[in-house]
């Protein structure tokens, strides 16, 4: 089950490395772009082995370039396929894309917002530090990254920021400090995080230990992130009498969908939750990858949103009956993606 959307026919119009690994593509619609909400992101159809998937890309800034959206895609290696796909593409290739959506925009009632940005999740960012500037909100931004060559748009937003932009690299700032940085702010700020999935995790820690109000913390992650390397494993459903060998370059919705088991999903970037399945087993460990279930559900084990989360070193027995009370909802914390 998935959501309907307007699909379009778009142009890749222009091609630049923005960063270590980081490609920047220009994406001209046939029906031309328009301003979008601040954290929007495009669905995009790739081709991987010659079968049609989704992939989602945040769009950079929040407004058209030239009539085109803006998109960065870091180079995963290994990865599943997609971002090899768009690097692949020559100016003048074309795809079909979904008209813009967002589950991760700003407010307009908070006094002063920090922008925290963890390698390609800078991507929403930029838009929203433009939008914040423009609107003359108090705005300060972190941005960390393995290296300076790994910080895209790192000039577009010095000048737009000036020193309210922080940069965190192991060779210079080091690591966030998020305590710290939450008992700077106002009691009523949000803070907005786009990072991997430590990040998100070690900023959920901070704001909830400095006391401040879960709705004011929003993020997204990357559906792809985890605490360990994506490897093979196995996945029993017994009430399919299904056995699969989940590659560790699909993910076990993937797997369990070419099986043959019938599963509901949406997002594919583990926030929706509608892919949730119970778990009635596990002889590895499970590497969850979402931010819809809470710390007290991945530390229980009971449940595994299959669309990004996996096993490492072990095998995983699973529940895939539909249940009427599954999750249907995010909440304001956990937004696309």
């Amino acid at each position: 089950m998935r959501s309907s959307r307007d699909w379009t026919t778009a142009r890749v119009a222009a091609i630049r490395d923005v960063a270590t690994g980081i490609r920047e593509i220009l994406l001209k619609p046939e029906y031309g772009a328009s301003r979008w909400p601040s954290g929007s992101h495009l669905m995009t159809r790739v081709l991987i082995n010659g079968v049609s998937e989704l992939r989602h890309y945040s769009l950079v800034g929040d407004e058209p370039v030239d009539g085109c959206w803006r998109i960065a895609v870091k180079r995963a290696e290994p990865g599943r396929g997609g971002s090899a796909y768009m690097w692949s593409l020559p100016i003048g290739a074309r795809l079909e894309v979904a008209a813009p959506d967002s589950h991760f925009e700003l407010s307009r009632a908070a006094p002063e917002y920090l922008l925290i940005a963890g390698g390609i999740g800078v991507t929403p960012m930029v838009g929203m530090a433009q939008t914040l500037v423009r609107r003359g909100d108090r705005v300060r931004f972190l941005y960390a990254a393995h290296s300076p060559a790994h910080l895209a748009y790192l000039p577009e937003l010095l000048a737009l920021l000036g020193p309210a932009l922080a940069v965190f690299t192991p060779d210079g700032a080091g690591r966030i400090d998020f305590a710290k940085e939450f008992a700077r702010l106002s009691p009523e700020a949000e803070a907005y995080v786009c990072g991997p999935i430590g990040m998100l995790e070690a900023a959920r820690v901070a704001w909830r230990d400095g006391g401040r109000k879960p709705s004011r913390l929003v993020y997204e992650t990357f559906g792809s992130s985890g605490r360990h390397a994506s490897e093979a494993f196995t996945a029993r459903v017994p009430g399919s009498d299904a056995v699969v060998t989940v590659a560790a370059t699909e993910t076990l919705l993937d797997a369990l969908d070419r099986a043959g088991v019938e599963v509901i999903s949406d997002c594919k970037r583990g926030e929706c939750g509608l892919c949730a399945l119970t778990v009635l087993s596990c002889t590895g460990e499970i590497d969850h990858r979402d931010v819809f279930l809470s710390e007290e559900q991945h530390a229980e084990n009971s449940k595994i949103c299959i669309c990004v989360s996996r096993v490492v070193g072990g095998e995983i027995v699973l529940d895939a009956a539909f249940a009427p009370d599954a999750p249907l909802k995010s909440g304001p914390e956990i937004s696309r993606g």
